[in-house]
């Protein structure tokens, strides 16, 4: 059946200010756009857009998915102002779990507190007998009791793993703070087992899914397939749930499970469940002070962050994956973490068709923008991180680090290809939010002119990152990303246009419609 588009105003991000009347789709395919007198008599059925804006799909180029719905259902403390804040919502929590129950917290964010005061492990004892588990904002810290670390078998004794660290006191005792890998044990132990353990990956990802629908959101680039215990325990609970919804994932291999992955010829569900590139963390985040840094942070000169892996497993990754035929997804926070893995990269090159993806990008150098440039790469970008990080950011790094600190102005006029994401649970997934932040650099309703102004981006540049920039970083530009003919019917629907009036004006919108395959997946019944 072929569908007519119409009575909208219908950009198609192949250029500034692009529009045409009307949209002809059949099956999940757009055939052809142009004039409405033309189309109409092609038409077995006529949408009216009643004057609504539609955009190509809106994807989140970098998300954890599981974990995002595993948010909405765990306590919320990232918007805790103080440790004795934090403290009195996981008391309200604890009185609402059965003896044993583990206490899941997500979001806490010390920067945020007018002391910077981390709970103690003390505190949290005090609170709840029962295990406790709070990831911080960046997840790449958390912080337990004393029966979370004892169920993951971290004791006194305990050595720091590879690539982690088990956090101590100044006398030397367990604080309960777990880095990066250290983390792993607790979060493991943490876990249920068996089929009620899909049952519940599938729950967290339909509260995803339809969470993102109605923003607007017909895709997600995510990563989680070595989180979950067996690596067919999440994608089983992505085929489940995708034969239910229209919503397309691309899923990206953690390099723990890559190469069993592709030994075992794992099938996909696509194109609504695709194989992505392999993972890999190369250092943590600048929150932690876990981002590698080529130069010491500037409030702790005796600290350059950590390196997850020595240079020889880096490169023993990037090899593997290119023995596969894959390119690498890379999360790159600090500028040590690009150095050492560009050193990787230009050993062992991406296969002709495919791009790497350098995830984050937030503090970089010259000499290692002037190398990047000569790489076949795309950048995955999280433009709220600047709201989240400024102003302390600016005290960890100094600043003559800030010219190239979350520099995505200057990457875009660099020439390079950005995709838009949220990190999420990380930030929001709230794509207005991400645009309002890439274009503003700064939070709705602050005063100031916004943090590195020259920086900012335009709306059309912001949106184009969320459409055709997301869809090259999985090498799909040729078919997804505008309103094209012969590219896939993903459409994002709003009730207003987002290029027009102002910034505030743009976060009024709301979602009309979100299309994925030239079918109506979420409609607003609020008109």
């Amino acid at each position: 059946m072929k569908k007519l588009w119409h009575n909208g105003l219908i950009y198609t991000m192949e250029a500034e200010g692009e529009t045409v009347e009307a949209v002809l789709t059949e099956g999940d395919r757009i055939i052809q756009t142009g004039a409405m007198e033309q189309l109409r008599e092609l038409a077995d059925e006529q949408i009216d857009l009643q004057g609504a804006v539609m955009y190509p799909g809106f994807v989140d180029s970098h998300i954890h998915l599981i974990m995002y719905g595993q948010k909405l259902q765990r306590l919320d403390l990232s918007k805790a102002e103080s440790t004795q804040e934090m403290l009195a919502l996981l008391q309200k929590r604890a009185l609402t779990l059965q003896e044993g129950e583990w206490l899941f917290g997500e979001g806490w964010n010390e920067n945020n507190f007018p002391d910077r005061r981390i709970p103690s492990i003390e505190e949290l004892d005090a609170v709840y007998k029962g295990p406790i588990i709070l990831s911080r904002i960046c997840h790449h810290v958390y912080l337990c009791n004393t029966e979370a670390l004892r169920k993951g078998g971290i004791s006194i004794e305990s050595e720091n793993p590879p690539g982690g660290e088990v956090g101590r006191n100044s006398r030397g005792e367990l604080s309960g703070l777990l880095y990066e890998q250290a983390k792993n044990p607790v979060y493991e132990a943490a876990q249920p087992r068996g089929e009620a353990f899909i049952k519940m990956l599938e729950q967290s990802l339909q509260l995803a899914i339809d969470d993102m629908l109605k923003r607007g959101i017909v895709g997600a680039h995510t990563e989680e397939m070595s989180y979950f215990g067996h690596y067919m325990n999440p994608l089983t609970a992505y085929k489940n749930v995708m034969n239910k919804k229209h919503f397309r994932v691309n899923l990206l291999r953690h390099h723990l499970v890559f190469e069993q992955m592709m030994q075992d010829s794992v099938t996909f569900d696509e194109p609504y469940v695709e194989p992505g590139a392999m993972k890999i963390f190369a250092d943590g985040s600048l929150g932690g002070s876990t981002a590698a840094l080529l130069e010491p942070y500037e409030d702790d000169p005796a600290s350059f962050g950590m390196l997850i892996h020595t240079d020889e497993q880096i490169e023993s990754y990037v090899k593997l994956a290119r023995e596969y035929g894959e390119a690498i997804a890379v999360h790159l926070i600090g500028d040590a973490g690009v150095e050492q893995l560009l050193d990787a990269v230009e050993k062992y090159p991406v296969p002709v068709g495919k791009r790497d993806r350098f995830i984050h990008c937030c503090v970089l150098q010259d000499h290692l923008v002037a190398r990047m440039k000569k790489l076949p790469i795309v950048l995955d970008l999280q433009p709220a991180f600047v709201t989240s990080d400024f102003p302390w950011v600016e005290k960890k790094l100094g600043k003559k680090r800030l010219p190239w600190a979350y520099a995505w102005k200057r990457l875009l006029d660099e020439g390079f290809m950005c995709a838009a994401g949220t990190d999420a649970p990380i930030e929001e997934v709230e794509p207005l939010k991400t645009i309002y932040a890439a274009v503003e650099r700064k939070l709705p309703g602050q005063s100031h002119k916004g943090y590195g102004e020259s920086e900012k981006l335009s709306r059309f540049e912001a949106v184009k990152m969320y459409t055709y920039g997301s869809a090259q970083a999985i090498c799909k530009e040729h078919e997804r990303g505008l309103i094209k003919d012969g590219y896939v019917a993903d459409f994002t629907i709003f009730n207003r246009d987002l290029f027009e009036g102002s910034s505030n004006d743009m976060l009024k919108a709301k979602v009309d419609k979100t299309v994925v395959g030239g079918k109506v997946v979420y409609q607003n019944e609020e008109k």
